[in-house]
């Protein structure tokens, strides 16, 4: 029986005896590649609970959103006029590198004096690699600390009974020292 075309992408050579190769798709790969190149240019990382959490400044950005809320036509909705940041939180399974889609986020903006900002909660985007973020409004540029707090996902988990579910605890990742310059 030949292998199927996702056996192909997958198993790019045959493996050792015992031993299975494993390679991604190529977007799936593109997808990471951007992202940790992201993450090295204009951000940080760290560790928090069964998390790997990315962060990534940019000047805030336009997005598509449902024309009356959640739904209906989408339309294209510009950075406000006061909004000065795009902060993306990327939350990946620290043994898997998986991109952790349903999260529910909340991420704070702490200036140098220990006052919070702003705080919002991030949207669930579509690009060039699954992120969460918002636009921000920093109303002076310099060092801050971003604080964000990852309840667990809302999807089901597989598991047999008595075992501990996947990324079920809340986990607060902290990044000190983000520099927030003026973006344009």
């Amino acid at each position: 029986m030949p292998k199927s075309s996702l056996s192909s992408l997958l198993l790019a050579e045959e493996p050792a005896k015992g031993q299975a190769k494993e390679t991604a798709p190529a977007g799936v790969a593109h997808q990471h590649t951007v992202l940790e190149a992201e993450i090295a240019a204009r951000g940080g990382e760290t560790k928090a609970g069964e998390y790997r959490i990315g962060y990534i400044v940019e000047a805030a950005e336009p997005w598509f959103q449902g024309e009356h809320g959640a739904h209906g036509k989408l339309v294209n909705r510009e950075p406000a006029k006061n909004e000065t940041h795009h902060i993306e939180i990327i939350p990946m399974e620290a043994t898997t590198g998986r991109i952790v889609p349903d999260v529910p986020i909340k991420l704070k903006v702490v200036d140098a004096k220990g006052k919070v900002v702003q705080a919002q909660k991030l949207n669930f985007y579509h690009a060039e690699f699954f992120h969460y973020a918002n636009n921000f409004s920093i109303p002076t540029a310099g060092k801050c600390t971003l604080r964000a707090t990852l309840q667990p996902p809302t999807f089901l988990r597989h598991g047999a009974n008595g075992e501990k579910p996947a990324l079920s605890e809340t986990v607060t990742a902290t990044f000190a020292d983000v520099e927030l310059k003026p973006e344009s």
